[in-house]
């Protein structure tokens, strides 16, 4: 990391112990119960660029050992010194060597079915992708309804900024449980959680005919 870098890079948590458990215990509430939108605790200095709540989220989920992709948008803005500044992360060449990924809002998402599912002895050495979008709620347009485990019957979330065949990707992901891709959905103060054993369907008013 050059020194130049170094001098523009904000400070990371308040306080580095509360701080990573307060977005730990929220990070795990959104996986816990998939589709619910979660407000992020404010407990830290933000980059200038990328979404707050993505930024907190990978500040204290990465560390040293995991190699990490950014998105073009974020590879090339202060978000990239921040993270490996406050996390010591390495870079992945390619998302599909990656343990994250960090895709800024508006650039391309990887094919999920490209990235590590992991193997059927480590299914939990898999890729997490932080996806940043315009929008999170429970109402509206771009919805998709969830079911599975740690929802009681089903759960509506409306993900404004996921691309088009989204969907799909997430139903092939899903068979290949217990290997495959956990999403994190953000934008700027918001976070939700797909964990691969979610379902989703396109919500009936998003359904053509």
């Amino acid at each position: 990391m050059k020194a130049e870098d170094l001098q523009q890079v904000r400070p990371g948590f308040h306080d580095a112990a509360l701080g990573s458990q307060a977005v730990f215990r929220t990070a795990l509430s959104a996986l816990s119960h998939p589709g619910r939108v979660i407000e992020m605790p404010d407990v830290s200095a933000l980059p200038r660029h990328g979404h707050g709540a993505a930024a907190l989220l990978l500040q204290a989920l990465v560390d040293n050992d995991c190699a990490v992709w950014l998105s073009p948008a974020l590879a090339a803005s202060d978000a990239a010194a921040w993270l490996r500044f406050h996390t010591g992360c390495r870079w992945a060449d390619a998302p599909a060597d990656a343990r994250f990924l960090w895709v800024a809002e508006g650039d391309e998402l990887p094919a999920l079915a490209a990235l590590d599912a992991g193997t059927d002895a480590y299914p939990d050495q898999s890729a997490t992708c932080v996806i940043e979008l315009q929008a999170l709620g429970a109402a509206g347009a771009d919805g998709v309804v969830l079911t599975g485990p740690g929802i009681a019957t089903d759960q509506t979330l409306c993900a404004t900024g996921l691309p088009g065949d989204f969907v799909a990707q997430w139903e092939a992901n899903h068979r290949r449980f217990p290997r495959g891709v956990d999403v994190f959905l953000a934008t700027p103060t918001h976070i939700a959680g797909m964990p691969r054993s979610t379902r989703a369907c396109a919500a009936p008013s998003t359904v053509e005919v």
